[in-house]
Order: C-alpha cells, then structure tokens, then sequence
C-alpha cells in the first residue's frame, strides 16, 4: 500500500492567511487558499508575502498549503500564470489546484498539480486521462455517489489520490458547466466571479404558461454534509476529504473543520492501517456544531443514490436552529417559549409570506420558563408575527463569542531522554515524526541531597513545554511513530539515564529544553520535502473524445495545443470566448427539479392517475423578464437549462482580443 494510501487527509479552506492558521490549528491536514490571482473565488485573494508566512507555520506540523490557481486563462495572462506558479514554488506552496489544461504547456516550476473540480471529473475514463497527464491528486465532481466513487478509483495508477468534497455549499451545477453569470451579467464562474443565479427565486411553468411553483429558488439546493458518509468514502477510495468555503469566516473553519478532525480521528482509531496525513493531536476547547454556523439545511447529495429533498426551495440563506415559539406580545417587547439559552445581539427570524424575515434581539431577559426579546425593530414592522410563530435563531452570539476566542490547540508529541555525559548533560526529544534534536550543556555534577525526588524533579522541570508546538506524551519514538499517542501517554514523558541521582538546577534544564526544541524547530523544517511534480505518461496519453465543444472551457492557445497533443482533432472555443448568439445549455446539472417536485415521469410510472399527466418538457424558469428553459435528458438523469446571452454581452469583446504578449511554451 503506498503512502498517499495510507494516509487521510482533511482538507480545510481558507479566505486569508489567518483563517488557515485556524483551520490547521483545528486539525486540517493541509489548507487551501487563493492567491493574489487567478484563483475561482476572485474576492478571497491573498499575498505571497501572506501565504509564505501560513506555508512555513503549516510545515510545523507536517500540513500543506495548496494555491488555486482554477480559473480559465485568456492568452494575454499565461506569462502572469506561469511567474504566479513559480512564485508560489519558491516560497514553498505543496501544490497548484488548476482547472486550464494550458497551465501544462507552460514552462512550469516542478511543483505538484492537482485537478480542480472545475475540470468535471465525472468518469473513469476523464480521471485517468489527467491522473496520466501528471496530476497526483484529483477532485472529483460533488455529483458522485459511492458506486461511481469507486469506478474513478480503479481506473486510476495507486499514488494518484482521490478528492471528494464533504461539507459546504453545492453549485446546482456540475462545476465548469455553468455559463448563466456569464450570460447574463458577463462575469464568468470559470473566472472566479459567479453572479450566484441559481440562488435566485424563479417561478416554474408548465408548456401552456400555468404556474407549477412560484417564487421559488428551484436552483438552489441544500448544503453538502457527509458526516455519516465518511467510512464509505473511505472505503471507495477517497484519501481527501475537502471542505468548502473560501468566502467563509474563521469560526466557519474553526467549527468545521473541528467536526471532521473529530470524525476522522475517531476512524483513525478504529483503522490502524491508516493514519492521519500530518503531525499532531489537535485539542478543541469547545463541542463542534455543524448545525451552527451557515447552512442551507443538510443533504449528502447523490452518494447514496437520488434523492427528492436535496433543494433549498424557500430560502437560500442561513435560517438557523428552531428556538421555540412566541408565547406573549407586548407593545415593545415579545416572549419565547424556549428550553436555550439567549444572549443581547442574537439574530432570529421566521417565515411570513414564502420570505425569511430577519430580527436582532436588541436585549433579552430571562422570565421564568419564556424568554423576553427587545428587538432592534419596532413591533408594527414586524409583518406576521404572532402568537404561536415558530422563530428560528441563525446568529447565537455566546456561541459566537466561544470562537471568537481560543477554541483549540495543536501539540506534536515528543519523548524526551535527559543523560549524562562526560562533561555535563544532555537532552535528547524525538518527535512522533521520529525526528531527533539533542542539547548538551557542561556542568559540574552534584549529588542530589533527595535522591527519592531527583527524577520527578527533572522530568516536571523538562515537561514544561508551554507555547511550544509539543507536548511530552511518552518515552520511546517507536510508539509515537506508529500512532500509538494514547498508549505513549502512559509512558513516563521523560526516560532519565544517570549512574545516580544529580542535583540539576533548574535553570540548566530550562535551558536544555529551549534549545532541545529550536533545534528540533529547525530540524523537522529542514527535514520537510515537497511531493515533486508527477511525471506525465510518454507516449502522451489519449484524451476519452476526439472533438471538444465549448463545455471543454478552452481558452487560450496553450489550452488549444495541449488537448491537440493529446489527440483532440475538432475544438470548440470556450463560451466566454465565442458567445454563441443562439440558446446553448447554460447549466448542466444532475439535480432535477421534476424530480424535487415529484414530477418525473419515472415516479409517476405504475401510479394511478399520474403518468401522462407530466409532459418531459417544456418548462420554463422565469425571473422578472429572464426566462431559462428546462430539457430534461432522462437516459442520463441531467437537466439542462437553456438560454442565450444577453444582447450587451454579445457586444461585449471576450478578454481573448487584448493584446497579446509572449508566453513561454514548455
């Protein structure tokens, strides 16, 4: 079994450097982050200068530090891609997530590739393709369900590992196949700047223009959440498991991510053959709540096979935990019935007329069994509320408060050996890591006037390792190497080897011990290497088809002369790039919204009164004067919505008519 087989690996994201100290704190085993271009989420961007600072604290504990570099490329920015790349090998970046095939003509540093969910890794024969073309790691598309898991996995070389997001928010759209931003406003989701069109309300009509839903966000669907999926995706081959959110905050990734670190670990104690993908024992100071922090309610996608209730219909934003239901109302103020605790500056709402209204509890006060809200706003211009209302609470601020603070800490264990030598004394600390460092200092040897306390003495002095980055958790370096951080724990922390008992001040093991941990410090970054870049199959691999349409998101010419090495023979420029005037599939999608709606002809089959009744298509998506229509392709379970670009955008030249400077072909 190789490594990258072993090995699991959570993967947290970060909007800045700071965010990714916090989720490697909180147990990620490698961070992912935009850089200061080029990256899918064009407002999460950050500085070499910020993300050298987060790569060097990362390596401390053996995590990585991944750059997107995921957008698609005009010509006129491959030189500035290609310096970015190399900027980021030289300060030490792991790997490049990418989604432009033309990244791979350039003359690229060795660093290693990843294959962004951008690149819609739905098949075997797609993941194969790019696993031999020389990416190592693989994100496939969120669609997947765990059969379909492990069909990428076998048809995949062993050290290619598999990426499979496992909690935030979910495009409605197979990732690189959507075009309605760009079609509509001409920002482009494969360039980073998404409008969010499917978190729109739409109204759904039927061929003759009768409503079947209305005012609807039938785009929008729920929040990706695996917790309970992990052991099977374990078990069909993913080693990386990703959460989303570049756009979201520190206690997001701190509650989060701790969640999984969690999950993980607790697997990790009942697999022994497996192991985490980085160094240390990640400590939360506070119980994880997924429930608690920003979601659109809960689903596991199609890992287990289709379901009807994966749409967040009603709203697209937060609404929060149920917290009871108003009890009494009174000309300034209103009560909850409620077992939870409330605090000032709690956010609540409820649903009136198919729309959230939001409330901020400008003061609370407990009044026996209900609690009593003061809010912000006046009581006539709360629409809707009423005695027996159901409120929900989406901003707990004692909550808020607790990870606003230090939630957690993250310690690389060590055992320590204290010795004699001919000169003095010397400490010696092997890391879980089974990396050594050893202090020695020259001092006249005294015998301890009580021997029965000399030891404990040394090892209480020794143990005191504070704001390091360890924690003594036991004697002997084949224990902590293999996992066993439990069974260390039981260890005396410090193995002490005298011919009889010393006296040593206390000063002198200070000492010892600060520079025993500088120079382990030092060591394991010394000791740290980078995946070098993986070597691309020779003869070139053969891409799956031979003709490519604008769904292929070519943008540029170094794009263009990869997929013709690899024997693409007819391609179709990206749609950003040619704006094709007539109606084109603007989003791909494998949520159905016939099938939400349990409108599918294959549910309706053998029920009374139903089948016939539902007509395949058309159907229309209608917001204010756009209008998207519906064709369902029913042998592959897709739906596709179809519209064209607006008139300005036609008009609009694609970034491809700029200027061109040189680039450097490989």
């Amino acid at each position: 079994m190789t490594e990258a087989a072993q090995s699991l690996e959570l993967l947290a994201p970060a909007k800045t450097a700071a965010i990714g100290r916090e989720a490697i704190l909180h147990g990620a085993d490698a961070v992912y982050i935009g850089g200061p271009s080029f990256g899918a989420r064009d407002k999460a961007g950050n500085s070499l200068a910020e993300i050298a600072a987060l790569v060097e604290y990362a390596h401390r504990f053996r995590a990585k530090i991944y750059v997107t570099l995921n957008t698609i490329l005009h010509d006129a920015e491959l030189e500035a891609a290609r310096k970015l790349a190399q900027d980021c090998y030289d300060i030490g970046v792991d790997a490049l997530i990418v989604q432009d095939m033309g990244l791979l003509e350039l003359d690229l540093p060795p660093i290693d590739l990843h294959a962004s969910t951008q690149c819609d890794i739905r098949t075997p024969e797609k993941a194969k393709f790019l696993a031999d073309v020389g990416f190592s790691q693989l994100v496939l598309a969120r669609e997947l369900t765990i059969d379909e898991i492990k069909a990428v996995r076998a048809a995949v070389p062993a050290d290619t590992v598999i990426e499979h997001f496992i909690h935030g928010a979910l495009c409605a759209a197979y990732s690189g196949q959507c075009y309605i931003s760009h079609a509509h406003t001409g920002r482009s989701a494969n360039r980073g700047d998404c409008s969010q069109a499917c978190r729109l309300p739409y109204t759904l009509q039927d061929d003759k223009g009768q409503v079947v839903a209305f005012e609807k966000h039938l785009l929008s669907v729920k929040d990706n959440n695996q917790s309970s999926n992990l052991r099977a995706l374990i078990d069909a081959g993913v080693r990386s498991f990703k959460i989303e959110g570049r756009y979201k905050d520190a206690p997001y990734v701190k509650n989060i991510t701790g969640h999984y670190r969690r999950l993980l670990d607790e697997i990790l104690d009942e697999r022994p053959e497996l192991n985490a993908a980085s160094s240390g024992k990640t400590t939360l100071l506070f119980t994880p709540d997924p429930d608690k922090t920003f979601h659109r309610g809960a689903t596991d996608y199609f890992s287990q096979g289709r379901k009807a209730d994966i749409g967040a219909f009603d709203a697209p934003s937060f609404v929060g935990l149920p917290l009871g239901s108003v009890s009494k109302i009174g000309p300034d103020w209103f009560e909850i019935e409620t077992g939870e605790t409330m605090a000032n500056g709690d956010g609540l709402n409820y649903i009136y007329k198919r729309e959230t209204r939001g409330i901020r509890a400008n003061t609370v006060k407990q009044m026996g069994k209900v609690w009593r809200v003061w809010p912000n706003e006046k009581m006539h211009e709360l629409a809707g509320l009423r005695i027996g209302l159901e409120i929900n609470r989406n901003s707990d601020q004692l909550w808020e408060m607790t990870l606003s603070k230090k939630s957690a800490e993250r310690k690389i264990g060590v055992s320590m050996v204290f010795s004699e030598t001919a000169e003095g004394f010397a400490l010696t600390l092997t890391d879980e890591d089974n990396i050594t460092a050893t202090a020695t200092a020259a001092f006249e040897k005294q015998p301890a006037k009580n021997p029965d306390e000399a030891e404990d003495a040394v090892r209480n002095q020794l143990a005191r390792l504070g704001n390091t980055d360890f924690e003594a958790i036991g004697v002997g370096a084949s224990l902590l190497a293999n996992g066993n951080r439990e069974q260390a724990r039981s260890y005396n922390p410090t193995q002490i080897i005298w011919s009889h008992p010393q006296f040593i001040p206390s000063s002198l093991l200070n000492q010892l011990r600060r520079e025993a941990i500088v120079k382990l410090e030092a060591t394991r970054l010394a000791a740290y290497t980078r995946l070098p870049r993986k070597a691309a199959a020779e003869p070139p691999a053969q891409y799956p088809e031979e003709s490519l349409s604008y769904l292929a998101n070519v943008y540029n010419s170094a794009a263009r002369k990869f997929y013709t090495r690899h024997g693409v023979k007819l391609i179709t420029a990206a749609y950003e790039q040619h704006q094709e005037a007539g109606e084109v599939s603007l989003m791909i999608t494998r949520h159905c919204i016939r099938y939400s709606l349990s409108l599918c002809p294959k549910q309706a089959k053998g029920v009374i009164g139903v089948q016939g009744q539902v007509r395949a298509e058309p159907m229309m998506l209608v917001n204010g004067s756009e209008k998207l229509r519906l064709e369902f392709d029913c042998r592959k379970c897709e739906m596709h919505v179809i519209g064209k670009a607006k008139k300005h955008i036609l008009k609009t030249p694609p970034p491809c008519d700029l200027a061109v400077p040189t680039h450097t072909l490989r």
